[in-house]
């Protein structure tokens, strides 16, 4: 019995190290191809909810000696794998931070896991506090109007986790940075995204659409996915040209481009632009964003298509891009103080066209009016209105 708790001692010490070893598994089930890494224990930290500079140094001491490299190798093959941008990269590390440190269980943590994820993979990530709020900042140049940012040695860092302090005005009270700094962690953060991944198929579904034209009816149902939605559900107001050209993922794109070109095939250029200005004018129920989202919000074309309502810089964005891949015609989009339209250059201008760089463009409205416009009409009450050229399209070979 005297050796008793000496043996105690030994099934702890055992015990201990056993789970050191097993480490923890992550899977991300988002994207097609699930995410799974085993996580070793020394890589997991504890932090206070309200931490100081002190102590998120201290938590990167730690997290920096520990076996880490195989979680970042592992995410930097998959998003090779998977062609991620970095906003999709992005979603995928908040993933897999929240399976490491869960946001509900404290904030902090889950931010700096965040931080030293992206840190690691290469881009110039900054940590930020302001009173109890913890700031997650990345090195970013581009056009970027709704979210808060703030300058270091002349680069612009915008806010990643701004959503989570949606109503908090973050430029009366500037945010200190934490000089915290990863050998490496150089590289621009983009919002820009021209690759699309397929996401899980246990979230697709078949959303049906139908509108009038030529007193006929025509139906679809496309094929969408709800974790597209998720991974853009803060996604920033970016500049026209990256917003414009968001593709839509192969399961949208297969299940609706091939129809319009079927049901456009026997018009003539105009009258099938015609129709998917009315297709994309009459498919969709109208709403603001403040009712819609509480916020202004622009959708890429297939949150369009996910959405049950949309407005005009939706419409126009879809518009756009139905135009580009069917008849693949020079546009410009045409920005009012309250709303934004669309003209496209044709053989033959149509109605009063707009002049620009030498082209004519005929208007072509794809949001509901109080009229019933045709191409080359504007609505009366945008009439004698200033406008600015917000976006130019310009084929670089016709189909």
């Amino acid at each position: 019995m005297r050796r008793l708790p000496g043996l105690i001692f030994l099934f702890m010490l055992l015990a201990q190290l056993t789970c050191f070893g097993q480490g923890k598994t992550i899977r991300v089930d988002f994207y097609k191809t699930p995410f799974t890494v085993s996580v070793d224990q020394s890589v997991l930290t504890d932090l206070v909810q309200q931490p100081k500079s002190s102590e998120l140094a201290s938590a990167l001491h730690v997290v920096s000696k520990s076996n880490f490299r195989p979680l970042i190798d592992s995410l930097s093959a998959y998003r090779e794998r998977l062609n991620l941008n970095d906003w999709l990269y992005y979603q995928l590390v908040r993933r897999v931070a929240e399976q490491i440190a869960p946001k509900d269980d404290n904030y902090a943590r889950y931010t700096f896991y965040k931080w030293f994820i992206m840190a690691q993979s290469g881009f110039d990530v900054r940590l930020a506090l302001a009173n109890i709020k913890i700031i997650l900042y990345i090195y970013n140049d581009e056009e970027i109007n709704d979210i808060p940012y703030f300058m270091v040695d002349d680069k612009k860092f915008t806010c990643l986790n701004y959503h989570d302090y949606a109503k908090a005005d973050l430029n009366s009270n500037p945010p200190k940075p934490v000089l915290l700094k990863i050998a490496g962690a150089v590289k621009p953060f983009s919002y820009r995204v021209t690759m699309m991944p397929d996401f899980k198929p246990e979230d697709d579904f078949e959303k049906t659409l139908s509108f009038m034209y030529g007193h006929k009816k025509y139906h679809f149902s496309i094929k969408l996915n709800s974790q597209r939605q998720a991974a853009f559900a803060n996604y920033p107001g970016v500049s026209f040209d990256s917003y414009f050209n968001i593709p839509m993922s192969n399961e949208a794109y297969a299940s609706l481009i091939p129809l319009l070109k079927k049901n456009v095939a026997g018009m003539n250029e105009q009258k099938g632009v015609d129709y998917l200005m009315r297709f994309t004018r009459y498919a969709f129920l109208y709403e603001n964003d403040e009712e819609n989202f509480g916020r202004e919000k622009r959708l890429s074309p297939e949150e369009t298509l996910l959405s049950n309502y949309s407005d005009c810089d939706d419409r126009a964005a879809l518009f756009y891009y139905l135009v580009k891949e069917i008849y693949n015609l020079p546009m410009i989009a045409l920005l009012y103080p309250t709303h934004i339209t669309m003209a496209v250059s044709f053989d033959k201008p149509v109605g009063q066209p707009i002049l620009y760089k030498g082209k004519y463009y005929s208007l072509c409205e794809p949001t509901p009016q109080n009229e019933d416009l045709k191409i080359g009409q504007l609505s009366s009450r945008l009439k004698n209105k200033p406008f600015d050229i917000v976006y130019h399209y310009e084929p670089s070979a016709r189909h």
